[in-house]
């Protein structure tokens, strides 16, 4: 049999020269789904910002991803870890959905990304704390972007300790969440030579704080660690106004609390807190532009879980372009691999089990005569370095050599 080897060369080049990664995309789309609570306690906290936030993302990637499409889906959880697991099952199973995302509510998170590991699916976590994400439960497959209770107990907790308030009493929310935060910020307490003076735990969303807060007052402590988020978080700090806690001479410290939650709250009762997060809009040029633009979109300045998302959705497909492919394993290895550098994070990293680190902020919230517009409430205190955030993979729990497996 007689070969034509110009023919065969021309074959072999243009085999090489075909753009191969277009036939790589399952399903010839891209599919992320954003997973949040729309409608309860943490609906300004993430909720159908977090979902304009990623929208932006796509934008700025440019709508498609090695030649394929990108589509956004969304849904609420209702902050029930088995909605939120039969919402994914369905998305994993029936609607080719590639990765999901801000997961808000550590015991939904947790949930969520075991489905997805045991599914061989990624997930990217910004809107849950706990560090069972990349501590016990970490997964090859599971990220954990924005921040952890790590991160807030050294931020808000450190800075308190060290300015003389060295007793604490913690009001916590009863679930994982709540748990993780209040044991980090106590053991980081303790080591910096203060003392937990007890705890009380009330159920998510609750109304009355009442009894919950007057044990906190009758204490003694210094300072009342409330280890919670959203509309919890704001409805404890109006009713120790009622209670005239902090006119007592207690501190408040708002462990988990975000612009979206002070802005509902307002500089008249938010003055004074001091809280971490790991993005502010008015922090640069850069996040300003970022702000703005949100703004333009939703009518309001987004919190570090929006941008962070954003950053998310645009890390997932930087790797998926860089891989060639939007296959689990190879998306994931480079998203260990790849630099985060965006609106969001500068210099960031992420660790072997899955643990995005970058730097976060110690803000304080400003007196309302010191605002100069309806969305600036901080003063920067203090930058925590990465390093110092979070816990490294050696500290964190999590068996990276299931990853080899």
């Amino acid at each position: 049999m007689r070969i034509d080897k110009t023919l065969l060369a021309a074959t072999i080049v243009a085999g090489l020269t075909m753009p191969a990664a277009a036939q790589e995309i399952s399903d010839d789309v891209v599919k992320i789904g954003i997973l949040n609570d729309q409608s309860g306690v943490y609906a300004d906290f993430g909720g159908k910002w977090s979902v304009a936030a990623a929208e932006m993302a796509v934008e700025d990637f440019g709508g498609t991803v090695l030649d394929k499409p990108i589509e956004l889906i969304n849904a609420d959880h209702q902050n029930k870890p088995d909605i939120a697991s039969n919402i994914a099952r369905e998305w994993y199973d029936t609607q080719q959905v590639d990765a999901i995302m801000e997961l808000t509510t550590s015991s939904v998170a947790l949930a969520v990304q075991g489905l997805s590991k045991e599914k061989g699916k990624i997930d990217i976590v910004t809107g849950a704390a706990t560090t069972e994400l990349t501590g016990k439960q970490c997964s090859p497959y599971g990220f954990h972007w924005a921040y952890d209770t790590h991160a807030l107990a050294v931020g808000t907790g450190g800075a308190l300790v060290k300015a003389g308030g060295d007793t604490w009493f913690f009001l916590t929310a009863d679930y994982a969440f709540g748990y993780s935060l209040e044991e980090q910020t106590g053991n980081f307490v303790k080591e910096n030579g203060g003392e937990v003076l007890g705890s009380v735990r009330h159920p998510l969303a609750s109304n009355d704080f009442s009894s919950f807060l007057l044990q906190a007052q009758s204490s003694g402590a210094k300072v009342i660690g409330l280890a919670n988020a959203g509309l919890d978080t704001a409805n404890a700090i109006k009713q120790a106004a009622e209670f005239g806690i902090v006119q007592g001479g207690q501190k408040l410290a708002a462990l988990l609390f975000t612009l979206a939650e002070v802005h509902g709250l307002g500089a008249e009762s938010a003055q004074g807190l001091n809280l971490t997060e790991g993005w502010y809009w008015d922090q640069n040029d850069d996040n300003r532009k970022f702000g703005e633009r949100f703004m333009e979109k939703t009518g309001r300045m987004p919190n570090m879980i929006q941008a962070g998302t954003y950053s998310a959705v645009l890390s997932y497909l930087k790797a998926v372009k860089a891989a060639g492919t939007d296959e689990t394993k190879a998306v994931a290895a480079k998203l260990h691999e790849l630099p985060v550098e965006d609106v969001f994070a500068k210099n960031g990293k992420v660790q072997e089990n899955g643990r995005m680190v970058y730097d976060m902020y110690l803000f304080q919230v400003k007196k309302p005569d010191e605002m100069k517009g309806d969305w600036d409430y901080y003063n920067e205190v203090a930058t925590v370095p990465g390093s110092d955030a979070f816990l490294s993979v050696e500290n964190s729990g999590c068996d990276v050599s299931q990853y080899a497996k």
